[in-house]
């Protein structure tokens, strides 16, 4: 049975509910992508969040809640009856949705396989499933797809159990991650959202820690760590005994009641391609398929519509690219005048560089004239510093001379008055004496003068008497001339 895609058969309620959160909905297609941040992010800051859709909390819808009634069941075998498992009440694992073909078994789990290397930028990982057909379980490999219009994400497809049968609702492309069962078929599909990347900017950005990501040829990209089981692999149904007993948030019903695009041509020819490959098949490789991905990418199909909202998304997000792409081409234009600009401005600075050279230049002779000058000056000053050193320190030496002369004078002076300080004593006591003696002096005077007269008398007596005396003196022999002259030397 077929899926039908769009609106039809949709609740008015539910209608109403996503119209009201589609209203709220920020643009998550700008968000810009990080292409130089590496390791862990902050879970509170998760770029791929904007992959849900906006749901109120109040929209009615039931909350999503994961039961522990989980039965553990034996894992499906091949060629052989599978155990039948009751039905689980009102439960529609397809939400209003009906499966495009079911099958009687369940699925084998889901194989543990490596991811292919990313082609390019613009390709999205869609993981493997199991398909069905009269012959058995078939695997659909997984495969790197163009992604048919900017912002289209990836919704893979789920096996749910319900009336007694394990249907099959196909994936689809649309503008946000959709209900998928719970299953996790790793890189990125965790059972809840896609955590390989999200659009911003216009293009894909993907997250290097889910996926195989060769850096030279995918230029978008950023790593932040997912927890869990990234490799996907283990059960592949939701419901019945041994399946996944998750159902759907309010954001992944929201995101199925959105206008959706069905898989395109080149996914519908793999999963030809796997239907007609015997070694796809469940019962000949026994759940290990030979060829579990696709080694090269697959094409997108041409003139594929976004959905209305998206598109007026896509069209923000064009205009402000085309933005941008002006305000470069303006930046490119004025490149060559700011170029034209610097290269005056350097011609400018060479220039008064040059002209303070010129000046430096010119002053040099003068300065080596000024400093010529002051050493001539200087050449000159020193015979007259030189004299006038020599006459202070002859100052110096005569004032030290004068200086010894005085300092001797005193000591003679000093000399000189020690005995009259020694002889003061004594005339001090010959003093008395002295005057004892003056009245004798004075007694003795009057006969001196009484004297005095008979002296003048006897005086011509004297002179008469000289020349008998010189008379009668024997006459003396005359000296030699020598001798003579020597009596004579002291007379002179």
């Amino acid at each position: 049975m077929s899926r039908s895609y769009g609106f039809g058969r949709l609740p008015l309620l539910a209608l109403a509910v996503v119209f009201l959160a589609a209203g709220c909905h920020k643009d998550s297609s700008l968000i810009p992508a990080d292409n130089s941040q590496a390791g862990t992010q902050d879970q509170a800051s998760d770029p791929a969040a904007s992959n849900l859709a906006p749901a109120a909390a109040s929209s009615g819808t039931q909350a999503p809640a994961q039961y522990n009634n989980q039965q553990s069941a034996p894992a499906p075998q091949v060629n052989s009856s599978y155990p039948q498992t009751s039905d689980q009440g009102s439960y529609n694992p397809g939400y209003g949705e009906q499966p495009e073909y079911t099958a009687s078994q369940p699925p084998p789990p889901l194989p543990d396989y490596d991811q292919p290397q990313d082609p390019g930028d613009g390709y999205l990982w869609t993981p493997g499933y199991w398909a069905w057909s009269p012959d058995g379980y078939y695997w659909v490999p997984g495969a790197w797809v163009q992604a048919p219009y900017e912002g289209a994400l990836w919704t893979p497809g789920y096996w749910g159990y319900w009336d007694n049968s394990y249907g099959f609702y196909p994936g689809y492309w649309g503008q946000y991650i959709g209900y998928y069962g719970g299953i996790n078929y790793g890189n990125g599909y965790v059972g809840y959202g896609y955590q390989g990347g999200y659009w911003g900017g216009g293009r894909f950005n993907y997250n290097r820690s889910v996926n195989n990501i060769n850096t030279s040829v995918v230029h978008n990209s950023y790593s932040r760590s997912v927890s869990g089981n990234n490799r996907g692999g283990g059960v592949s149904f939701n419901g019945g005994s041994g399946g996944i007993q998750v159902r759907a948030r309010p954001a992944e019903l929201a995101a199925q009641h959105q206008q959706h695009t069905a898989p395109m041509r080149a996914q519908v020819q793999n999963q030809s391609a796997a239907r007609a490959n015997r070694a796809q098949f469940a019962n000949v490789n026994h759940g290990r398929p030979a060829s579990p991905t696709v080694t090269g990418p697959l094409a997108a199909d041409r003139n594929v519509k976004a959905p209305a909202a998206l598109q007026t998304t896509n069209r923000a997000v064009a205009q402000q690219q085309q933005r941008q792409a002006g305000q470069q081409q303006q930046q490119r234009q004025a490149a060559p005048q700011q170029q034209q600009q610097q290269r005056q401005a350097a011609q400018q600075q060479q220039q008064r560089q040059a002209a303070q050279q010129q000046q430096q230049r010119q002053a040099a002779p003068q300065q080596q004239q000024r400093q010529a000058a002051q050493q001539q000056q200087q050449r000159q000053a020193a015979p007259q510093q030189q004299q006038r050193q020599a006459a202070q320190q002859q100052q110096q030496r005569q004032a030290g001379q004068q200086q010894q002369q005085r300092q001797a004078a005193q000591q003679q002076q000093q000399r000189q008055a020690a005995p009259q300080r020694q002889a003061a004593p004594q005339q001090r006591q010959a003093a008395p004496q002295q005057r004892q003696a003056a009245p004798q002096q004075r007694q003795a005077a009057p006969q001196q003068r009484q004297a005095a007269p008979q002296q003048r008398q006897a005086a011509p007596q004297q002179r008469q008497a000289a020349p008998q005396q010189h008379q009668a003196a024997p006459p003396r022999q005359a000296p030699a001339p020598q001798q003579h002259q020597a009596e004579e030397s002291p007379k002179k």
